[in-house]
């Protein structure tokens, strides 16, 4: 390890499921140290996702029915902690989160080319290499293995990119989950020159996912506060409807050809009534609640093919890194925050009142 990198680190360490009160920020963790397949990153920025808030809350377990929102602050009372992760395994506690890192590798393990150190990067938050890149499965940088809520992490160095451009840290700290989120489920659609649906298009995934279809010469509308309208347009939006309009009166039925969902709850009929027959919709959030009403005769009739997307094939992030260094996309980061302000971070995440990325700095850290 390299010796200029002190023992103990600042980090926020989550005791378990629940409320505010489960994020601790210490001063006193133990600096990882790398394995023979890994490296040691100084992290200079985390993006704040919706899965920090759903795992902090144990909204993954199945005797939750609510919305994100509802259980945001408290948590909820009936969480099986058996369940309540991505993986459906068990957490560990204390589990350092963040899945959003941007940082510089200041140590390399004994397998690795000390080359790398130096290199300013970003680690894929779907990480395979823990289960052996079997398909279909993967640990969550922040859930499953500690991460980049701290002044240093640990990741597989074939999991972590070098990326050149001229970005900010906070903008690449944007990219590694709200990016990869909507780039994985646009390509498991197959989406092209078509018209795409999105919802909660406003929020991190959703504003990737206007920027990334519209990239692929999508004709996109997009799902939002109309308050947000100036901004998603400058994403790429052709058109903006209102989050409390009626789809089918706003579009007309069988008027899309996908529909990228992050919202899912009680308006979800709507969206299999604006495809087209033989249309895709794609989901990997349920913002609004998870259990939802589906008429299956709507299914089979109109030919639909609805599609579930966590596992990313490995060509999703590194196209995304191809994308950021030909200049191709560039996120919205609406709001930094010391890493200290977690709390009021996820207070402000729960409101909706940005568009695009709320990122966090932990304090300077000597490499």
């Amino acid at each position: 390890m390299n010796t200029k990198t002190p023992a103990q680190m600042v980090a926020v360490h989550l005791t378990g499921h629940g409320g505010f009160e489960t994020l601790q920020y210490r001063e006193d963790v133990p600096v990882p140290t790398p394995g023979a397949d890994e490296v040691l990153i100084r992290v200079a920025a985390a993006g704040v996702n919706n899965t920090d808030i759903n795992t902090r809350i144990g909204w993954y377990s199945k005797k939750v029915d609510a919305a994100t929102d509802s259980g945001g602050a408290a948590g909820f009372d009936e969480v099986d902690d058996a369940d309540a992760t991505w993986s459906g395994v068990p957490m560990a506690f204390p589990r350092i989160q963040g899945a959003d890192c941007c940082g510089v590798i200041v140590s390399v393990g004994g397998d690795v080319d000390a080359a790398r150190v130096g290199e300013r990067v970003i680690v894929r938050n779907m990480l395979r290499s823990y289960v052996d890149y079997r398909p279909y499965e993967c640990w969550t940088f922040g859930s499953e293995c500690d991460g980049a809520f701290a002044q240093y992490c640990k990741a597989p160095a074939r999991e972590t990119f070098k990326v050149e451009c001229d970005w900010s840290d906070t903008e690449l700290a944007s990219i590694p989950c709200a990016y990869s989120t909507a780039e994985g489920m646009l390509h498991r659609a197959g989406v092209g020159a078509e018209r795409v649906l999105v919802t909660g298009a406003s929020g991190g995934v959703g504003s990737a996912a206007v920027q990334l279809a519209k990239r692929r010469g999508a004709e996109v509308i997009a799902v939002a506060s109309l308050a947000k309208a100036n901004e998603l347009s400058a994403l790429g939006a052709d058109r903006v409807i209102d989050r409390n309009a009626n789809l089918v009166e706003s579009l007309g039925r069988d008027s899309v050809e996908v529909v990228v969902d992050l919202v899912a709850g009680p308006g979800w009929p709507a969206l299999l009534d604006v495809l087209r027959r033989g249309g895709r919709y794609a989901t990997a959030g349920a913002i609004a609640g998870p259990l939802v009403e589906l008429d299956v005769r709507t299914l089979y009739l109109k030919d639909l093919t609805l599609v579930g997307c966590t596992f990313q094939q490995d060509m999703v992030f590194e196209n995304l890194v191809g994308y950021i260094e030909r200049g191709e996309i560039r996120p919205i980061v609406a709001k930094t925050f010391a890493l200290e302000d977690i709390r009021q971070a996820q207070e402000a995440f729960l409101a909706k009142k940005f568009t695009g990325k709320l990122v966090l700095i932990p304090p300077q850290a000597q490499a």
